[in-house]
């Protein structure tokens, strides 16, 4: 069956999501029709409302845009069965109820941002830096009752560099998602015969390019979703955790710490944000938290190593470098970062 002969339907919402919209749309499949989440409010009145990068991008493209409430509402549910779709392709988007991927003929399938069965969950990307994988990548799968579950289809590998952060690893995985995606129907379109579809056993078709997730005799690593106290760092870790948690989570949302005075001199505890540290190899000089100042440069102690802090932010001010930092904030040694996360 031609790719253009497809009917799709396309669910996402973030910028996550454009580049494979962008992809289907330039490589001229057919897409019926989009789903995406409704407006936002933003603005200090939440009096404006800012639509989805999905949303503004199909719209650009005069496609029809669906934007649901509620998934199971009977009024949408009728809605996106007139688009009559043969396949229905979701990347980052929101749980859909059985009604909803079970409609297409062809079955919904999923981009996830990781190698099933690791990182189920909404922040997969995150956590694999945070964990200090060298390697994630992209898996397409198709959607069954359970979150992240369904059989695989295809999976790519994304190597991640030690220095990374998480902005490099979510660029590179979007477009390699992209590429699945397009990869991932094609495949299933070589499956068909160009006319009399009705004649065809679609389950057994999928089953042929699809496996079960296997994951019996290995250690799962969830992703969940990303909330502020998860961002407060724990310096009572090793300076590699530290390192890597801090690129996990940076630029967005940004790791923070308490910074309090060393002695009770009245001073109000300040917030920092780190965006960006250094590892140094150089055993700890004192207790977890605790500040090190050397040649105009920042210091932290952790449980074994000293970790160089390169790019902060204190709340309120602007994000500089820790050697702007230093020139005016004189007498960071009296204060340290708080221990009990």
């Amino acid at each position: 069956m031609k790719k253009e002969n497809i009917r799709i339907v396309f669910m996402g919402t973030p910028e996550f999501a454009v580049e494979s919209l962008k992809a289907l749309v330039e490589n001229g499949y057919n897409v019926v029709a989009v789903v995406t989440q409704p407006d936002k409010p933003v603005g200090r009145h939440q009096e404006k409302l800012q639509p989805s990068a999905v949303k503004q991008y199909a719209l650009e493209h005069n496609l029809p845009v669906l934007q649901p409430d509620k998934m199971k509402d009977a009024d949408f549910i009728e809605e996106l069965r007139s688009y009559k779709a043969d396949l229905q392709v979701v990347v980052a988007f929101r749980m859909l109820p059985e009604v909803v991927w079970g409609m297409p003929r062809l079955g919904t399938f999923n981009v996830h941002a990781a190698l099933l069965p690791q990182y189920r969950g909404a922040a997969p990307i995150n956590w694999a830096v945070i964990n200090g994988e060298t390697e994630t990548g992209v898996t397409t799968f198709f959607l069954d009752k359970d979150i992240d579950t369904g059989r695989i289809i295809l999976q790519k590998p994304f190597n991640v560099p030690d220095t990374a952060d998480v902005e490099y690893v979510y660029d590179g995985l979007m477009c390699l998602g992209a590429e699945t995606a397009l990869e991932t129907i094609n495949l299933i379109a070589s499956k068909l015969p160009e006319d009399n579809l009705d004649s065809i056993d679609f389950p057994s078709v999928l089953d042929e390019i699809s496996v079960p997730q296997a994951y019996e005799n290995i250690e799962l690593k969830a992703a969940p979703k990303i909330f502020k106290e998860t961002c407060e760092i724990n310096w009572n870790q090793s300076a590699k955790k530290v390192y890597d948690f801090v690129r996990g989570l940076s630029p967005y949302p940004g790791t923070w710490s308490i910074l309090r005075p060393v002695e009770d001199n009245g001073e109000k505890p300040l917030v920092m944000k780190v965006y960006k540290t250094a590892k140094t190899g150089s055993p700890s000089t004192g207790a977890p938290g605790s500040l090190v100042v050397e040649k105009n440069r920042l210091y932290v102690n952790t449980s074994d190593d000293l970790l160089e802090l390169l790019d902060i932010q204190l709340s309120g001010k602007k994000r500089m470098d820790a050697r702007s930092f230093l020139n005016g904030f004189k007498e960071i040694e009296k204060f340290r970062f708080r221990q009990n996360v």
